[in-house]
């Protein structure tokens, strides 16, 4: 039954990290974008 939820949050940690690293590899400072 949490399958779902947890499908979910596995998702949104995969793409913070892959925005992470991205930011890492430009040398770049956070920024929050609206999306």
């Amino acid at each position: 039954a949490g399958k779902p939820a947890k499908i979910a949050i596995t998702a949104v940690m995969r793409k913070l990290v892959i925005t992470a690293n991205a930011l890492l590899k430009a040398n770049r400072l956070w920024q929050q974008s609206p999306a």
